[in-house]
């Protein structure tokens, strides 16, 4: 792909643009790390976790469902789900690296697999999202990464060309779903690492 027809650049946004503290926000609410990995298991390691960031499930009926796969367990997955407040951080970097990017000329928009309840309890951690050229959130869509679709309605609402978007995630799937509709990708290690890969693609950071 010419290096001078990148237009857009697209980022997730969970360990990108800012950290999901899962394992961190479980401790903090003062469970063992036994426990820890037991909730791990019981939530975000079952389909019934792609379907609350689906949208397809409410907070109530997937906290019952995670519920269901481990019972012994049950006033724990309350005590760590009842709220997530606290469950994503902020990066020092993120927002002058979206406002570098928008004063040299590129759209910025996020692709991100998020659940409804991050979204609302923590949002003061992700509302840069506001500084954005647009996003699409799979809670409010009802698509998931790394599925063609979510690629596809980002590409159709704003009107813009894969061949043009640089999609850049720190899970190699979505990133090689993103390259399957056309896509430039990035797998997201640091930050540092991304802006040399962008400036390979021409793209000045």
């Amino acid at each position: 792909m010419p290096i001078e027809m990148i237009k857009n650049i697209i980022f997730d946004i969970s360990n990108v643009l800012a950290p999901f503290r899962f394992k961190e926000f479980l401790l903090e609410k003062g469970f063992e790390p036994a426990m820890v990995k037991r909730l791990v298991k019981a939530s975000a390691m079952t389909p019934y976790w792609g379907e609350f960031e689906r949208g397809k499930l409410t907070r109530d009926e997937v906290i019952n469902a995670f519920i269901s796969g481990d019972p012994e367990i049950a006033d724990e997955i309350h005590k760590a789900f009842d709220s997530v407040a606290g469950i994503m951080g902020s990066y020092d970097y993120t927002k002058d690296w979206i406002a570098s990017l928008k004063k040299a000329g590129y759209k910025i928009f996020c692709i991100t697999n998020f659940t409804p309840a991050g979204y609302y309890e923590c949002y003061d951690y992700i509302s840069f999202v506001e500084e954005l050229d647009g996003s699409i959130f799979s809670f409010k869509e009802g698509v998931l990464k790394p599925e063609a679709e979510i690629y596809k309605l980002l590409l159709d609402r704003y009107e813009l060309k894969a061949e043009e978007c640089v999609f850049i995630d720190d899970t190699e799937e979505n990133v090689r779903g993103a390259e399957a509709v056309g896509f430039s990708g990035i797998v997201f290690t640091g930050y540092e690492d991304a802006v040399e890969k962008l400036k390979a693609l021409g793209v000045s950071c």
